[in-house]
This record gives C-alpha cells, sequence and structure tokens, in this order.
C-alpha cells in the first residue's frame, strides 16, 4: 500500500528571509499583505521606515474603498428612495417604472417583467424569475446573455443590469435595471435598497 504524502511544513523564517532576498519587490508588488504585518517603529533607519509609509498607504487605500462603496452605497439609497415616492404617488406604478424610474436611479431603462401577460409589463415564460434569481432577492450581472428577453428595445444598452424580485400576490415578477456604466449598477453599492424597490414595487401595483 503507498505511503500517504507527507504534509509540507510552512516556511520557516530563514526560508522566509531567503525568499524575501532573492524577491526584493515581492512586498511592493502585493501591497494588500502589508495590511497583515505589523508596522516596524520609525527608529531603525530609512528602510523600515520606508517600510512603515508603504503600510500606511496600503491601509490608507484600503479605508478609501471602504469609504467611496460607503458613499456609493448611500447614494443609491437615496435613489431607491425618491423611487419609492414616485410610486406612492402614481397613478399607474407600471408606467412609474419604465416612465420616471430610470431617471430617480440614474440607470438607462427599467421594467417591470411578469410570467405571463399583464398590460405594460414584460412577458417572461414559466419559471424564468426563479431561474434568474436562484433563491436571492437581487442579482447584478455584466453583459447578459438573455438581455432581449428582459430588456427588448434597450437590450443594447445593457453591457449591466440588476434584477430585483417583486414579491407580488400573483405570478412571480421582478424589476429589471439597465445600465451601460457598471458604477450606475455597482454590487459594492449592496443590494439591500434594491430588494427594498422589489417590494416598494409590489405594494404599489396591489394597493
Amino acid at each position: 500500500m503507498d505511503a500517504l504524502p507527507r504534509k509540507r511544513a510552512p516556511p520557516g523564517a530563514t526560508e522566509v528571509a531567503a525568499f524575501l532576498r532573492e524577491n526584493p519587490t515581492w512586498l511592493a508588488d502585493n501591497p494588500e499583505l502589508y495590511r497583515m504585518l505589523a508596522p516596524p517603529a520609525r527608529v531603525h533607519g530609512e528602510h523600515l521606515a520606508d517600510h512603515m509609509a508603504a503600510m500606511l498607504r496600503a491601509e490608507r487605500a484600503h479605508a478609501a474603498g471602504l469609504l467611496a462603496a460607503g458613499r456609493a452605497s448611500a447614494g443609491l439609497a437615496a435613489r431607491v428612495q425618491e423611487a419609492v415616492l414616485a410610486l406612492m404617488r402614481a397613478g399607474d406604478a407600471i408606467e412609474c417604472i419604465w416612465a420616471e424610474l430610470p431617471g430617480l436611479l440614474a440607470v438607462d431603462a427599467a421594467a417591470l417583467c411578469v410570467e405571463g401577460h399583464l398590460p405594460g409589463a414584460r412577458s417572461l415564460p414559466r419559471g424564468a424569475v426563479a431561474r434568474l434569481l436562484d433563491g436571492r432577492d437581487v442579482v447584478f450581472r455584466d453583459a447578459p446573455a438573455d438581455a432581449p428577453l428582459l430588456h427588448a428595445e434597450a437590450a443594447e444598452l445593457a453591457l449591466h443590469d440588476a434584477l430585483a424580485r417583486v414579491p407580488l400576490a400573483g405570478p412571480p415578477a421582478l424589476v429589471a435595471l439597465v445600465a451601460r456604466e457598471k458604477r450606475a449598477l455597482e454590487p459594492a453599492q449592496g443590494a439591500g435598497p434594491l430588494a427594498f424597490l422589489g417590494r416598494a414595487v409590489a405594494v404599489a401595483m396591489e394597493r
């Protein structure tokens, strides 16, 4: 019977030091690792001072990324609030979706898609909503292959889209949003606001 392969031991300090000596730019090429290292005291000379400065730059870049994502999320939430107010005022929720929501949400097109037939909505085949959302309330996609089915005349604009479940009491439905620019439908903005929009559409449709 063949012997089981022995698990390779992790490299020791000597091996790590030797690797870094042979690859002096390796940490500079992998700046995210600076966030995992303990900063040296800035009293041991220029090289360690540069090392600490690199760690600080990496930390600042990480913090800036988190701040930008937070601002984007807050911006989407504010736009969704305006869209919900428009739905509350609208006499025709479906018309509001395609006529007003694109401008309020800063996207290129919006539509209600329903399995079956509903005047003003796009018709989807049975089972399409479950397949597209796959158990989620919101899905972000790049270059969707089924753009003509969901977005019709706006399919050419659908470099990016977002699909939000609309929990109607009747047939399965979703709101489909289209954007040419990824930042308009960036997943980092979070799915929560769009999930809320989907619920608001359902309320507006059933009131």
